[in-house]
């Protein structure tokens, strides 16, 4: 099996976040605030990387500077992510435990935590990869997430998945061997015909499965523009919503 993340996942330069961890009943959480108080907020799904990726605390801040609550809980419940180590073999036998259209209960406990604890009243989400998937997923079932943005991550095999309850957008890269340009024409055709709310799919020139998430200092120059545009696009559909 091709390794389908065609970005380098064991050099990674140290990140010092700018947030910190919480308890949330079952779940781990990591939770990033804003400088000043906010009824908005954003929770963030992880990759297969899980929570504690320094690449996604990355985007937790980023997106908690503006403005938002911003929250990524450990959607594997405290069960080992994949790693750059293991075995692509072995990567469907991991996903049968790791499914990212089971993700309701964990996202009930975050909603309810977020307008509990952190008084949001209006919440959005964001998912990369097998988040971008359960993103997708819970655009379709929870009516409480005023806006979603799945990044390079959509739900196959539900005849329903074309029927979002609220504003997503489904950013995809050129090159990522896991979607391909037919399925991406396909998902845009059947939006089309069935959606009612507002969608908006953009494919990003050259770039490959996992692109719009890297650090500043880990980003290739020619890829920079397009990983910064589609972090703007990802933002600006929030503000737009959320």
């Amino acid at each position: 099996m091709a390794d389908p993340f065609l970005y380098n996942t064991g050099e990674r330069s140290h990140y010092g976040c700018l947030g910190h961890e919480v308890q949330i009943d079952y779940l781990k959480a990591y939770v990033c605030r804003p400088s000043f108080s906010t009824d908005k907020a954003v929770i963030v799904v992880h990759d297969v990387f899980g929570w504690q990726f320094p690449d996604i605390r990355y985007i937790v801040d980023l997106i908690a500077g503006h403005g938002y609550i911003t929250i990524c809980p450990d959607f594997f419940k405290g069960t080992k992510p994949w790693t750059s180590t293991d075995h692509w073999a072995d990567f469907p036998d991991w996903l049968k435990n790791h499914d990212p259209m089971k993700v309701d209960k964990e996202a009930d406990v975050v909603l309810k935590y977020l307008k509990e604890q952190c008084g949001a009243k209006k919440i959005g989400i964001v998912g990369f990869s097998w988040g971008g998937m359960a993103v997708h997923h819970l655009m379709l079932k929870n009516p409480q997430l005023a806006a979603g943005v799945s990044l390079y991550g959509i739900v196959r095999d539900s005849e329903e998945r074309y029927r979002l309850l609220n504003p997503t957008f489904f950013i995809f890269g050129e090159k990522d061997h896991t979607i391909s340009l037919d399925q991406i024409f396909l998902l845009e055709d059947k939006l089309k015909q069935y959606c009612k709310v507002p969608y908006k799919i953009k494919v990003y020139p050259g770039q490959v499965h996992g692109f719009a998430q890297l650090k500043p200092e880990d980003m290739k120059p020619d890829d920079k523009p397009y990983i910064e545009e589609a972090r703007r696009d990802m933002i600006d559909w929030i503000k737009m919503f959320v």
